[in-house]
């Protein structure tokens, strides 16, 4: 929840995929209502901010650059992302920064065969009372311990050993499910160390989506479920939903090196940014109807250092390396491992079903 009460998620929003996201369907079993209306990105009259005609011509460019990456990933080689768009393309930088807000980063630090992979049907729901309200009550009963890091897994005995903040254990089999960030920093280790799983994990490393929820002070004057773009010629940029589920309030998203640059001001300098961007497209009189509710800080989280991954131009086949056991008894799940859902809640929820499967065996054999 929120400062004023309404249940918010500071990381996954969206039920990516949709038609065949296995989490739909877990979540209305469990009494959690599922909001099917399309999100504001694909609707031409919900985009603020865009002389007429411009929205067109933004997502006709846009569609232009992912046609061409879909040739491209068909090379032999990898490439950045970048590499394909148009030379001199006008919405260039906007693309770009739609970049860091999907991938956590900009399209020069990014695969393009990684990307392509993704697995995306364009369909995205929203769970009402919250993503994390799902997984909160999925945990229920479980002996879930928190405040506990593990520092090294060491597997050099017929026993692994683990040890944690509270101490030490032993374990047959052990899921290892750390961001990438986490293990190729060394907070997490491996005795004796594995090489190939750090140097996975540096390949895929997590970008940034930082989130920023702002209270609005006559919000009905905001068109409901709409977006807005801080800027439309600059990749520096955060985007805007107004009054998700028609809410008042405004749903910020920051992405890449601007999300990390802005994050170290705290909440806020985020919110300056985040309250000019708005005041700026909308009327200055807005500067004193917005204040900040809460805020994502994911490159500075200890237990994180990041959002979600991707894979770094050349790097799209260490999602495979990564997933794969090591002596039968380490397994890696995560949506680092994930080759195709790879960013979402579901494809780390199916990263985890297969690590689990995997485990069992071991263990059954």
């Amino acid at each position: 929840m929120d400062a004023d009460g309404w249940p918010v998620d500071l990381g996954c929003g969206w039920l990516h995929s949709a038609d065949c996201n296995p989490l739909v369907q877990i979540a209305r079993d469990l009494g959690f209502q599922v909001d099917e209306r399309a999100p504001p990105w694909r609707d031409s009259n919900r985009a603020l901010g865009f002389a007429p005609g411009e929205h067109e011509a933004f997502r006709e460019a846009q569609s232009a650059f992912y046609d061409r990456l879909d040739v491209a990933a068909e090379a032999p080689d990898d490439s950045e992302a970048a590499r394909w768009l148009a030379p001199d393309g006008a919405w260039n930088p906007l693309i770009n920064a739609v970049s860091t807000y999907v991938n956590g980063t900009e399209l020069d630090r990014l695969s393009t065969k990684d990307f392509v992979n993704y697995h995306d049907t364009e369909i995205n729901f929203r769970i009402v009372e919250g993503y994390g309200a799902l997984f909160a009550k999925l945990a229920e009963g479980q002996p879930i311990v928190f405040d506990c890091a593990v520092s090294v897994i060491d597997h050099s005995g017929s026993q692994l050993r683990v040890v944690t903040e509270r101490g030490e254990m032993q374990a047959r089999a052990v899921i290892v499910t750390a961001p990438t960030n986490i293990i190729a920093s060394g907070a997490l280790r491996f005795l004796p160390g594995l090489a190939d799983k750090v140097e996975a994990c540096a390949a895929l490393p997590l970008g940034v989506a930082n989130k920023i929820f702002l209270a609005a002070q006559g919000a009905e004057d905001l068109p409901d479920n709409a977006r807005l773009f801080g800027a439309r010629n600059r990749t520096d940029i955060g985007a805007y939903h107004f009054r998700p589920f028609g809410r008042p309030m405004i749903e910020g998203y920051f992405g890449g090196q601007f999300a990390r640059e802005v994050e170290k001001d705290g909440l806020p300098g985020f919110a300056d940014v985040a309250i000019n961007e708005v005041a700026a497209a909308l009327g200055s009189s807005w500067k004193k109807r917005l204040r900040p509710l809460c805020a994502s800080f994911w490159a500075s989280d200890p237990h994180a250092l990041g959002s979600y991954s991707h894979a770094l131009p050349g790097e799209w086949a260490r999602r495979a390396q990564l997933a794969e056991p090591v002596e039968n008894r380490i397994f890696f799940a995560g949506e680092a491992t994930s080759l195709h859902n790879f960013s979402t809640a579901h494809g780390a929820w199916q990263s985890g079903e297969r690590a689990a499967a995997q485990a069992l065996r071991a263990l059954m054999d």
